[in-house]
């Protein structure tokens, strides 16, 4: 077997390693996600539901808020994907760039909510898997340049519009904003007529 290694070129050894190290990332993501789905993470225990609010551990607190529905499913499904994407080198990009803020968030909720010790233990953990990631994006980077030159245009200076549509830019974000929730109030007073003129006088009463 050895005699087999030394015949394999020193890159492929290097591709070998980024393999072995997306198929560790990808097997921690699906486990996590599996486990979520399964009702194997997240929740705490009867006795704990018995504990005062106040004198529960935070991490508790956590887990307990973190095991309703539909945060705990989306998360497990989120974490498969993102595992899946890692598996393969055509979808390790997107799976790098789904991993880093997922698990950013994990490391985050836990140096906020577990005691100091394992808080910090998991945050080194994820630091290790932050640094796979970058080796897997730097392993990838000729692709990497092509996807950034594709989504990065020329920096012009030039306006595309007339300045007094930039000024009104506010105004129509708060339109736009609005716009989803008309049809919501047409379809309420047209079942509810006699809270118009209630309307009216309330807004009668503002001015």
């Amino acid at each position: 077997m050895f005699a087999k290694l030394r015949l394999v070129p020193k890159k492929r050894y290097w591709d070998y390693f980024i393999l072995v190290a997306r198929f560790l990332l990808a097997f921690t993501f699906i486990k996590y996600g599996y486990s979520k789905l399964v009702d194997g993470q997240f929740g705490v225990s009867s006795s704990d539901l018995q504990v005062p609010l106040k004198d529960l551990p935070l991490f508790k607190v956590m887990w307990f808020l973190f095991d309703h529905e539909p945060l705990k499913t989306t998360v497990g499904i989120l974490q498969i994907i993102t595992g899946i994407l890692l598996l393969f080198e055509s979808t390790a990009i997107l799976g790098v760039v789904f991993f880093i803020p997922i698990a950013a968030n994990i490391v985050l909720m836990d140096l906020s909510f577990m005691d100091a010790g394992m808080g910090q233990a998991f945050a080194r953990r994820f630091m290790f898997y932050f640094i796979l990631c970058f080796l897997i994006l730097w392993n990838d980077r000729d692709r990497i340049k092509i996807i950034w030159n594709a989504m990065i245009k020329k920096i012009s200076m030039k306006r595309k519009f007339p300045i007094f549509l930039y000024l009104l830019l506010p105004l129509f974000a708060i339109i736009l904003e609005i716009l989803p929730g008309i049809p919501y109030v047409v379809y309420y007073y047209i079942t509810n007529p006699e809270r118009i003129s209630e309307s009216f006088k309330i807004i009668q009463n503002l001015f």
